[in-house]
């Protein structure tokens, strides 16, 4: 019999990269890519967040929670970008790989923590939408291996043990 522990380690499956968007400036619409290349240095080529931040290089949330949001946001679909992560991975908790590395392509990242909504959500959701998210924001990663990242590209945990 496995202990907890033990089980923190077992995923069924590997996920899948559903979606992609960069950031290129501030308070700007969110850009629909195909493909995305990522620097260890600076995170995502192109991403007004470019570099700013070790444990933020790649926001990445999780398909299945979408549709979560969009019914705690009295919507009936919701378009990704409006939520302003980078990546849209399914198949995977992404909550269940903190502190884990996945890879993504040619990319290593590691899972830092939460990606909390921001105030943003109340414009782009509605009323309410801040609340919306909660819970549901996704994670956030550092780069540990660049590469190229796309659409398709199947995510699989490849290190269950914090660096």
């Amino acid at each position: 019999m496995q202990n907890i522990k033990d089980l923190f380690d077992v995923f069924p499956q590997p996920g899948k990269v559903e979606w992609m968007g960069i950031r290129p400036v501030r308070r700007e619409p969110v850009q629909i890519v195909e493909t995305i290349t990522v620097s260890e240095k600076k995170g995502i080529v192109g991403d007004h967040y470019s570099g700013q931040s070790g444990n933020r290089h790649v926001t990445l949330i999780q398909a299945e929670h979408i549709p979560a949001i969009a019914a705690l946001a009295s919507r009936d679909t919701l378009d990704p970008a409006l939520l302003r992560r980078n990546i849209v991975v399914s198949g995977l908790n992404l909550l269940a790989l903190k502190d884990k590395q996945i890879q993504l392509g040619d990319v290593v990242l590691q899972i830092t923590g939460q990606c909390h909504p921001c105030s943003k959500m109340e414009t782009a959701l509605g009323p309410g939408g801040y609340n919306a998210m909660r819970g549901h924001g996704g994670m956030t990663a550092k780069v540990i291996n660049g590469g190229v990242i796309r659409v398709g590209d199947a995510v699989s945990v490849t290190s269950t043990e914090a660096n």
